[in-house]
């Protein structure tokens, strides 16, 4: 290996590592949301914490819903008060027993968990949530347990960013392209969806709908490729001038879903909510489990086709050498093509899943993971497929995990975090390999 070889190595390595740095640093500002009330909200939700007629002052309640994970702590009234962003919607409205008082739990007779309780904020926009403290025994969930239920939660989040995310490498492997509009072909996967399956559209039923929406995702990256990443391809146009085209593309996407659905919160036909226990104190609803087998049958059909069929092994071909495989008489326009047609559905197949963990549907709730795709992606290595699970599989338990320590607005930078802190000791990633998709 000559200096120049070893120089251009090393720069790009480095050029890895600074890439993982501004990813952090954007996820720290863009995933942060206000731990107290928005005075901007036009929506309020308050109300007291006393114990026997008196006040209590510093315990913490969490409230979470559209637009985010809230906490917040009541005054020396007892009082406390958040801001939200949307009418029409359920809040849930947790008390944290462990900020409470020795020996003092919250007490409500036929009840199971009167610590939580579910409001929803009608048109006058303002909702009252009471808490009637007592004396009694408080029941306490071990931190292994928690920390289990975490875990547990993590790997299903981390197979559906999987789905995203290996979308995201595929193209990024054969064509060289930062798509930072993949973001959006997520949210377009869940808003087809909203479209075809909601009692107020088509009302299609879901077994229907939801294959209908994966198959028009596959359609949407079969377009873009045609009428825009092909020309430009064709033209031989940079990588940095691709990636900006990216970024434009992403914002017009964007704002054109929130041209057609607004900016509140869509809800897609919920499939069951009742919790079955799984082992220990750790418990799934029936649609986090039906997300869990989904991600995990579609991954492994997708590393099948990855490997075993000939489309699979002329991409993975394409990514070692564009050239050598054009002159091994592989068509790598068709190729990309179906490279395009799978991202597509595999995002569409993330924006469905997404919308249930969220919950909900926003113009923008593509733009949120972003991030973390990205994340993954350069954690498990450039334009690696496998590594790309294996960095959203990281990815996604860091997230919930991290939770148990740190405030949960910041969840998603201790991913960011992480990405940097491996990438300066291996910046080819986890599963690297140099222009290498599976």
């Amino acid at each position: 290996m000559g200096p120049t070889t070893a120089t251009a190595i090393n720069s790009r390595r480095w050029l890895v590592v600074l890439f993982g740095m501004v990813l952090a640093l954007l996820g720290i500002f863009a995933t942060a949301t206000p731990a107290l009330a928005d005075e901007d909200d036009p929506y309020r939700i308050s109300g007291n914490v006393q114990l026997d007629g008196e006040p209590l002052e510093g315990v913490v309640l969490i409230v979470d819903g559209p637009g985010g994970e809230q906490e917040v702590e009541t005054d020396e009234n007892g009082q406390w008060r958040v801001g939200v962003p949307e009418r029409g919607e359920t809040y849930v409205v947790t008390l944290d027993e462990d900020t409470l008082p020795e020996g003092i739990a919250v007490v409500e007779e036929g009840v199971e968990n009167p610590n939580v309780k579910e409001v929803e904020m009608g048109q006058g926009g303002r909702v009252t949530v009471n808490f009637f403290i007592g004396e009694g025994e408080r029941n306490v969930t071990s931190f292994f347990d928690q920390f289990m239920q975490r875990l547990v939660q993590g790997i299903s989040f981390g197979l559906m960013l999987a789905l995203a995310a290996i979308g995201l490498t595929l193209v990024y492997g054969t064509t060289g392209i930062s798509n930072f509009a993949h973001g959006e072909m997520v949210t377009f996967g869940a808003i087809a969806a909203y479209f075809l399956v909601a009692p107020a559209t088509l009302a299609l039923p879901w077994w229907l709908g939801y294959p209908a929406a994966v198959i028009l995702s596959a359609a949407l990256g079969l377009v873009l490729d045609m009428i825009l990443w092909r020309p430009l391809r064709r033209r031989r146009v940079g990588v940095v001038q691709l990636m900006i085209v990216s970024i434009g593309l992403s914002l017009a996407l964007r704002y054109t879903f929130q041209l057609f659905i607004g900016g509140g919160t869509l809800q897609l036909p919920p499939l069951g909510g009742e919790s079955i226990p799984l082992f220990g104190a750790v418990q799934m609803t029936v649609t986090d489990i039906a997300s869990l087998a989904i991600s995990i049958v579609v991954i492994v059909a997708f590393a099948l086709w990855l490997t075993r069929s000939r489309i699979g092994k002329a991409t993975r071909a394409i990514s070692d050498n564009p050239s050598l495989a054009s002159a091994s008489g592989i068509d790598v326009d068709a190729v990309v093509r179906v490279v395009w047609i799978v991202a597509g559905a595999l995002a569409g197949l993330a924006g469905i899943l997404y919308a249930y963990y969220r919950p909900g549907i926003k113009w923008d709730m593509g733009a949120q993971i972003l991030l973390l795709m990205f994340a993954a992606v350069v954690l498990g290595g450039l334009g690696t497929a496998y590594g790309a699970l294996v960095g959203a599989l990281i990815v996604g338990v860091l997230v919930e995990v991290s939770s148990l320590w740190i405030p949960a607005d910041l969840k998603y930078a201790s991913a960011l975090f992480i990405l940097i802190v491996i990438l300066l000791f291996r910046p080819q990633g986890i599963l690297g390999r140099r222009e290498r998709i599976g």
